[in-house]
């Protein structure tokens, strides 16, 4: 039998090229290789945002772009966290047996105060418990992460474990699947690629638009004129040549070391990678984006698959916890 892989995803809109190359081919994937259960946290979300006004959009758009570049609701259950309440009545056990002093120790915890310090809410403490709950709601075995997250995981681990030995096995401990997210540097060649940072290209963007923002990137800071020569290790467009032009890219480092090619060859040279790269994205998103109910439909399938699960979960715990449940 296959192992579960469960993942969560913020909502966060229509997916940019960092999304796309970091988080959602591996998705894609991952399907190939495993049974896998991947969940738009909106819950999670909550403990962040201080406005919901696009919040059932972000999730749309978001859940669109995943199926229009492969995620396959026939070979995984996508669905969003809030459509299954069992999630948030497991995470009130857990909290049951999380001390307290694990969660006030989260290095995400204490850069999150830092960065929103009047809105240090309860569900940004519980956070991990939340994540805990999403993940052994439905007995993921493995989770994939970046090695930045395996501290966040191993909290999981030792939540299960604690729930395991105060009231008997339920739970498999997940294991990290740990997967290389290549670092996409947005457009202002400093900072990853994201939409707080406002350096992104949308891969639902049209032709003409993606050329747009790929002009205005920022290249190699050295060249300053046409006729020098460049380095194109220290440029952020040439990084995103390895991806969308990996066929030409000793050519093109090759032209720009020797002043062949300006930075606005090469710009216009990568607009046109992205688009031909994405086109077949874009048109299977249009198609999809023409059928008014498909998306919803979808996460109503994933929802009622996922829920299924998460009663057979909750009725184990609640015969361990030997907590009294009614007949049904």
């Amino acid at each position: 039998m296959e192992k579960r892989v469960f993942s969560g995803f913020r909502p966060t809109g229509k997916q940019h090229i960092g999304n796309y190359l970091g988080t959602i081919q591996n998705c894609v994937s991952l399907q190939d290789e495993y049974d896998c259960i991947y969940c738009v946290v909106d819950i999670h979300a909550l403990t962040t945002l201080e406005g919901t006004e696009t919040l059932q959009k972000d999730i749309y758009e978001m859940v669109l772009d995943w199926l229009a570049a492969g995620i396959d609701p026939g070979k995984c259950i996508l669905f969003v966290q809030s459509h299954v309440p069992q999630v948030m009545e497991l995470h009130t056990l857990f909290s049951m047996v999380t001390p307290l002093s694990w969660l006030l120790r989260v290095p995400t915890f204490k850069e999150k105060v830092k960065i929103q310090p009047h809105n240090v809410n309860y569900g940004l403490v519980g956070y991990p418990v939340l994540m805990a709950a999403d993940i052994a709601l439905y007995k993921g075995e493995v989770v994939p992460v970046g090695e930045d997250q395996l501290p966040h995981l191993e909290l999981t681990r030792e939540i299960v474990r604690r729930f395991n030995s105060t009231y008997g096995y339920v739970f498999p401990e997940p294991q990290a699947k740990l997967t290389s997210f290549p670092l996409v540097l947005g457009l202002d060649g400093l900072l990853k690629m994201s939409k707080s940072y406002n350096n992104y290209i949308e891969i639902a963007a049209p032709p003409e638009e993606i050329l747009r923002q790929v002009m205005t990137a920022v290249t190699d800071p050295a060249r300053r004129y046409r006729s020098d020569k460049g380095h194109p290790d220290i440029c952020n467009i040439f990084s995103l040549h390895k991806f969308f032009t990996p066929s030409r890219v000793e050519e093109i480092a090759s032209e720009c070391r020797t002043a062949d090619i300006g930075c606005v060859d090469c710009k216009k040279m990568l607009a046109r990678s992205i688009s031909s790269t994405l086109e077949p994205f874009r048109e299977k998103r249009a198609i999809l984006a023409s059928k008014p109910d498909y998306v919803t439909e979808i996460l109503a399938d994933g929802a009622n698959r996922a829920e299924a699960l998460a009663k057979e979960t909750m009725k184990e715990v609640k015969d361990k916890m030997r907590l009294l449940q009614l007949k049904s």
